[in-house]
């Protein structure tokens, strides 16, 4: 959700602090501000917009300080104002902090406090732990003290980040359920709700868990448990990935970037080590039911997982949202929960993880974040290797995670002896030589995809159909358009349109297919039968293929074609090529492509 960062040094941290939450800027984008100890008080300067747009207004990197805490806002909590943006201060200006989740009896405590004479300045939650922690001080006298005692009465899902001019050096930070990191350098330390902050000036880190807080000085750190504040030994760890990897490189913006990072993305994810493969499909094969948990992206990656599963180990897991998965899933001690998370810090998806593990579920994770929240929490975790993601849309982790399910699927189909060595071979085959089409499809197809959404922008409403495996790869395709262009796109299966959907066809709504190779008879067949039901109702249909698929070509009024692969890494090549669309779709309509409206790329509240 939002984005928070602290620096505390020896010297002045305004540009560090800057640039960190700059870096940071992806999780939220409704305004952004910085509290900094200076003099004997923490100046206050935030505003509506983005990071560089507030810089103009309020002359952010003009302010003086050794230690500073910074937000960047996707607003829940009253209005997109300057009001409403963080820091927020106590009523005698003692106490500034910046918050990311949401307090969940936030309107009970400020009803309290109102009686009590407060005055409130914002809408939001965070203001109640402000004034919370600036009436404890009046009554211990201590700022930790009063920090604990604040933090008591606060119910919900939450970072918090706290500075005062009584320990100008000092950076409190709090973490019960939302992510928080400790950066740690000689004479600077950080803290902030994601390791993008601060990669470009330290690799070395720690991670704060549930129910933990941390007291934070230029030359040291420590970390105590909230309900006893008995000190955590906590061994910082050293993060790999280069900075560099998440600068745009040369590309306009990162979702293009990140597009054209999968052929590497894909190397990562067939590097993942076998023996953490192997694991997980032994652990599946030894549970009685397998459950595959996401939701947005990473649902339609389960779904797409699911299929595999079927047709290549003979293992039915149910896909199942992690918003719906509480309502819904029958699990115990004889099941397997893998959650499947970018950022492992989803809120839904910690939830149905929690909820596995009080019915006496093994649980497992596939992250792309090491030391987020799910690699604490599940018994094995994957990690995913595919670098930093900064568009809010997701790409590239999209398909490592559904590389690294399809190698786990193969892996239990070689283990049940489901597949004949040679069979298996050929997959592993089709598998390493995906990279090379991946980029050979993007370097040669890109001009096509570009002129295809120059001719179909005009379309406000569209279905992305599909059929098999390649169902919820129209699903996830949906999702990317709506996410960047702000069109009505609806993904559905491609035998679905005559139970209904086929009321919706006009001349008016342009139908995409993705269509799977000619090898694959029937389920080929069956497509071509889904966009002739669309032609005879005066319907426009366009469609990703395969060369030498001449029954499609000709039904088709628009299509991209490419290059033959294997059917087993066909649908990774039409999803690419869908994202290239998504993104040339909205570069036509001027859209905001990494940050589009509404959006964060971290849903840690519910």
């Amino acid at each position: 959700m939002c984005g928070i960062s602290a620096v505390t040094g020896r010297e002045d941290i305004v540009h560090t602090l800057f640039e960190s939450i700059k870096n940071l800027e992806y999780r939220g984008y409704d305004s952004c501000g910085f509290g900094i100890v200076q003099d004997g008080t923490v100046e206050v300067r935030k505003n509506t917009g983005g990071v560089d747009e507030v810089n103009g207004k309020e002359h952010l990197t003009s302010m003086l300080g050794c230690t500073g805490i910074a937000h960047t806002r996707w607003a829940t909590h009253g209005k997109v104002d300057k009001i409403n943006a963080h820091p927020h201060q106590s009523g005698d200006g003692r106490f500034s902090i910046v918050h990311n989740g949401i307090i969940n009896n936030y309107q009970d405590l400020k009803s309290e406090l109102m009686e009590q004479g407060v005055t409130f300045l914002s809408e939001t939650d965070t203001e109640v732990a402000a004034h919370l922690i600036g009436l404890a001080y009046s009554e211990f006298g201590d700022v930790r003290s009063a920090l604990l005692a604040a933090l008591k009465r606060l119910e919900g899902s939450y970072a918090l980040l706290m500075v005062t001019p009584l320990e100008p050096d000092t950076i409190y930070a709090v973490k019960h359920g939302s992510p928080l990191v400790l950066g740690l350098a000689a004479g600077r330390n950080f803290v902030a709700s994601d390791v993008n902050a601060f990669l470009p000036f330290t690799h070395e880190a720690a991670i704060l868990e549930d129910g933990e807080f941390a007291v934070v000085q230029p030359d040291r750190w420590a970390i105590y448990k909230i309900d006893s504040q008995a000190p955590v030994a906590r061994k910082p760890f050293r993060i790999e990935w280069d900075p560099e990897t998440s600068r745009k490189g040369g590309y306009p913006h990162y979702m293009l970037k990140e597009i054209f990072d999968q052929p590497q993305t894909i190397r990562n994810a067939l590097a993942t080590p076998l023996p953490e493969i192997v694991a997980l499909a032994e652990s599946i094969r030894r549970a009685h039911t397998t459950y595959l948990m996401g939701v947005g992206t990473t649902h339609y990656v389960a779904q797409v997982a699911q299929y595999y599963f079927s047709q290549l180990a003979g293992r039915f897991l149910p896909a199942v949202s992690s918003d719906e998965f509480n309502d819904l899933a029958v699990i115990g001690a004889d099941d397997l929960l893998i959650s499947i998370s970018q950022s492992g810090e989803t809120f839904d998806t910690r939830r149905g993880v929690k909820f596995a593990q009080e019915q006496g579920a093994r649980t497992a994770s596939i992250v792309n974040v090491m030391g987020s929240s799910l690699t604490t929490m599940v018994d094995q975790v994957i990690m995913q290797g595919s670098g930093p993601e900064i568009c809010v849309v997701s790409t590239k982790a999209a398909l490592a995670q559904m590389i690294i399910l399809l190698r786990t699927a193969l892996e239990l189909a070689r283990i049940e002896k489901r597949l004949e060595p040679g069979v298996y071979n050929a997959h592993l085959k089709s598998l390493g030589a995906l990279p090379a089409v991946v980029q050979q499809a993007l370097n040669e197809q890109s001009g096509f995809v570009r002129n295809l959404a120059t001719r179909t922008i005009h379309f406000q409403n569209w279905l992305f159909l599909g059929r098999s495996v390649y169902y919820p790869i129209a699903l996830e395709a949906a999702l990317k358009m709506k996410e960047v262009t702000y069109l009505h796109v609806e993904g559905i299966p491609a035998g679905f349109l005559k139970h209904g959907t086929l009321a919706l066809v006009d001349e008016h709504m342009l139908s995409m297919f993705f269509v799977p190779p000619t090898s694959i008879g029937e389920l080929h067949a069956l497509t071509l039968t889904a966009i002739e039901e669309v032609k005879a109702r005066g319907g426009p249909v366009a469609g990703i293929i395969f060369e030498g698929d001449a029954k499609a070509e000709h039904l088709l009024d628009h299509r991209i074609v490419l290059p033959q692969v294997d059917a087993l890494v066909a649908p990774f090549m039409e999803l690419v090529v869908a994202q290239l669309f998504s993104y040339f779709s909205a570069l036509q309509l001027g859209r905001s492509i990494d940050k589009p409206r509404n959006l964060a790329k971290s849903v840690t509240v519910g």
